[in-house]
């Protein structure tokens, strides 16, 4: 006998990972849903980054407990170190906000965000919240709590500091005070138009025990989350783990905990409990006033569920669905759980059906007034009569599909459409508008909050289901068939007709010179003709060789090429593009994110580069780089001028080192790559015999330890750095050559640094050490490791933390003079 409802597949709104089909859903988590729809109660845990919620404790509440379980990230992590690219700043907050989506996909949770922009590491609130702008950040608090309606808040900081950095003290900071002002009336009265006061019962710390901090007590609120779900065939330790692993652009590969595992709370402000977060708190259907009925129905759903024949229960599901759609919609808190329990009912409905739907177009991109062809496919799995009414596409609906749905056939609808030229591009919502140095600028308070962007291209399904008509919405995505990976899904892109992009993102000029500069023009579809226009900025003389581009095909690249003249008295300025296509102008341009465990990202951003005019000498020109984590120093350097040949493992082992000036080690090369071990003493000898080597910052920490000798003399790397891109730099050694030679260093080429000074210092230096610097962050001892240099034979090792990764990309004048003079220490004599 053929064995139904076993594997039953159906596809959300929102489409995961790029290689992953999909997601399914068993008859045991079939019963773990049914479960949860009839729990009516939810938790919002509120911390400060990616990486900071307690995905453990986030699976317990979402599945065990069966709430509502939401994630409040005041940031998207933009601030940090990337271990799986090159990306920073805010496209690494793309990369980490998909790595929190995909996260809470795992552990149930649902993921929301403020607007503060994760500026880097901060020492205090007080720094934390004068750049963010406080109130601001709250107002995004306060309109979380009221839109998400927790009945129990949960920190993962505490407001007294021992959480470290200063966004996590920050989070605390507004968690509490947003508990309060989510139920005045007189805080941010103009969200009352969009939602409601109110007042959560309780708020606790979720107190925790890190390396040699031990936060927790025995007289604490304690619970046991280590235990197993037998419907999900895993424990809440192994779901944390593969939560957490999901954020990879950090290293958090976690291991699966087994056995029992308690968590401890402090309880902040609201009632008192003895024993448990919900103690008091009514999180049956009978909390809400006419829902007796609707609280018999499930019961019945989950007394009579059979796992083999799941459709059997679709009769009593479409009675609950009726019962909720029937509460009143005028009360708020009753009006909030008949939205979400409509969605929760329509789902189990449609999976007990086994009802497969899916809108998918012929192609990744779509351009806006261009045609785009779309199938929509659907197919009822058991043995349940569905009726299919019509399909409605972008612009037209088609009701010539009206008929029942043979079991088990698969019925495909085929439409060619053209996509309104109102289609907004497909660009994160959160980076339309130039962002702050505190926080990013949306346009409506209706996207505060929001992960990532609604889709708009979508395909609604009209069908009637045991005498209940449901409309059912599926984002158009793209499907293909890779002969590895097997079947892709990846979004939908709306795009321009093309897009342009500079080569460099920085263009370094030294002295009053010339620069042959490329821009590649890619067409998004087919035969785009047009002219390339750029814009100079003052003292900078643009002669562009050819405007004109013809693209035949889609994907068809061209690129342009411009000199450009900077005079003496130019210092920097932007240089931008645009496409004039058809009358029309497009300046964006495209960068593409793609990994495995996240969706493809893109962005749109404006089509510019940045030029900047340097003072600058140099020596030798050939240097050796090995790479690291990701970072862009190469490229950096061969901008100017120098011979840069990546250094392989290969090459390492079997070429001569001498040929090079200086070799460079990429950020965390030491932490990443343990072949360098191998290597230690052939890099020694290169040092003895007269070459530089440069070592940017390692960690070392559980996270990424040093894995491998790095310098001929001891030193340790600590956690110490000056967040502070301000902060005063005093020069400790002036007459050492990095200050001098071939660049005479002086207090401006320590301006115009970005996010932080550096990290990761030196310290415990072993006598052969030299420093150059001191620095330090307000109210802390001046700290002398941001630069250490040892003589070796004839030649010098340097490690540095300065953070160099950063400030060349960005085109900072004083960190390129800087950078040079560290490649180019004389030799010993």
């Amino acid at each position: 006998m053929k064995i139904k409802g076993f594997f039953i597949l159906f596809l959300f709104a929102l489409i995961t990972a790029k290689a992953q089909t999909p997601p399914s859903i068993n008859s045991a988590e079939l019963l773990h849903q049914m479960k949860k729809l009839n729990t009516v109660g939810s938790v919002l845990y509120i911390a400060a980054h990616p990486d900071d919620e307690n995905t453990r404790l986030l699976g317990y509440l979402a599945n065990e407990k069966k709430l509502r379980t939401g994630y409040l990230s005041l940031t998207r992590g933009d601030g940090g170190q990337n271990l799986v690219g090159k990306e920073q700043a805010e496209l690494l907050g793309l990369i980490r906000t998909q790595e929190l989506l995909a996260a809470r996909r795992v552990d149930g949770a649902e993921q929301f965000f403020t607007r503060a922009n994760d500026f880097g590491y901060s020492k205090n609130p007080e720094e934390t919240f004068q750049i963010w702008n406080k109130d601001s950040i709250l107002y995004d608090v306060v309109l979380a709590i009221r839109k998400f309606k927790p009945d129990v808040i949960i920190c993962r900081f505490p407001t007294t500091g021992e959480g470290g950095h200063g966004h996590h003290t920050a989070s605390a900071i507004l968690a509490l005070e947003a508990f309060d002002a989510a139920a005045n009336p007189k805080m941010f009265p103009d969200q009352l138009s969009y939602t409601e006061i109110w007042q959560a019962k309780r708020i606790f710390w979720n107190t925790f025990n890190f390396g040699t901090t031990n936060t927790t007590a025995p007289n604490q609120l304690k619970i046991d989350v280590g235990v197993f779900n037998p419907l999900l065939g895993k424990s809440y330790g192994e779901i944390a783990a593969e939560s957490r692993s999901m954020h990879k652009s950090q290293g958090f590969g976690s291991a699966k905990q087994r056995g029992s595992n308690i968590e401890y709370f402090k309880l902040l402000k609201g009632d008192s409990v003895k024993s448990d977060l919900f103690e008091g708190i009514n999180t049956s259907w009978t909390r809400l006033n006419g829902t007796e009925k609707i609280q018999n129905q499930l019961n019945n759903v989950l007394k009579t569920y059979n796992a083999e024949f799941p459709e059997n229960s679709i009769a009593e599901l479409v009675s609950v669905y009726k019962s909720i759609q029937s509460l009143d919609e005028k009360n708020a808190t009753l009006n909030y759980w008949r939205s979400l329990k409509l969605k929760e009912t329509e789902q189990l409905i449609l999976s007990c059906a086994g009802l497969f739907l899916e809108a998918t177009a012929a192609d990744y991109i779509a351009i806006p007034g261009y045609d785009i062809s779309i199938t929509a496919q659907v197919v009822c799995r058991n043995k349940v009569e569905v009726m299919m009414n019509k399909v409605s596409y972008l612009n037209q609906s088609d009701s010539l599909v009206s008929s029942i749905l043979k079991q088990n056939e698969l019925y495909t609808f085929k439409r060619k459409e053209k996509l309104s030229e109102a289609t907004s591009s497909s660009n994160p919502y959160w980076l339309n508008k130039q962002p702050s140095n505190g926080r990013y600028q949306v346009s409506s308070i209706s996207l505060i909050g929001k992960p990532e962007n609604d889709v708009l291209t979508k395909v609604q399904f009209d069908i009637t289901i045991a005498g209940l008509n449901l409309k059912i919405d599926k984002n158009i995505v793209y499907k293909s068939t890779d002969p590895v990976k097997g079947e892709i899904y990846r979004p939908l892109e709306i795009l321009p007709p093309a897009t342009v992009n500079f080569m460099e993102k920085v263009v370094v000029f030294s002295g009053a010179t010339s620069k042959i500069i490329q821009i590649v023009v890619k067409a998004n579809t087919t035969n785009v003709i047009g002219i390339l226009e750029l814009k100079a900025p003052v003292g900078f003389v643009i002669k562009l060789k050819n405007a004109d581009f013809k693209l035949v095909n889609k994907g068809d690249e061209m690129i342009l090429e411009a000199e450009i003249t900077a005079d003496k008295k130019a210092m920097q300025g932007i240089v931008s593009a645009s496409l004039l296509i058809n009358g029309k102008t497009y300046s964006k341009s495209l960068k593409r994110i793609e990994y495995d465990h996240i969706p493809y990202q893109i962005i749109l951003s404006d089509a510019e580069t940045k030029l900047i005019n340097i003072d600058l000498k140099k020596t030798g020109i050939e240097i050796g780089y090995i790479p690291g984590a990701g970072d862009d120093i190469a490229t950096c350097l061969k901008q100017i001028g120098y011979n840069v040949t990546i250094l392989t493992d290969e090459l390492l082992v079997n070429e001569n080192l001498s040929k090079y000036n200086a070799i460079v080690t990429g950020v965390r090369a030491y932490n990443t790559n343990d072949r360098l071990q191998i290597h230690y003493n052939k890099l020694m000898e290169y040092i003895k015999n007269g070459g530089n080597l440069v070592v940017q910052y390692n960690t070392n920490n559980r996270i990424g330890p040093v894995v491998a000798k790095i310098a001929p003399f001891p030193f340790t790397i600590s956690r110490d750095r000056v967040t502070d891109e301000f902060a005063k730099v005093t020069f400790t050694n002036k007459d050492h050559s990095v200050l001098n030679f071939p660049n005479k260093i002086n207090d401006n080429d320590f301006e115009a640094w970005i996010q932080e000074r550096g990290i990761y210092f030196a310290t415990e230096l072993d006598k052969e050490y030299q420093t150059v610097f001191d620095m330090n962050d307000p109210s802390e001892k001046p700290s002398n490791g941001s630069v250490i240099v040892a003589k070796y034979g004839k030649g010098n090792f340097v490690y540095t933390g300065l953070s160099f990764f950063r400030e060349l990309p960005a085109g900072v004048p004083g960190a390129y003079r800087l950078f040079v003079n560290l490649l180019s220490i004389p030799q010993n004599k």
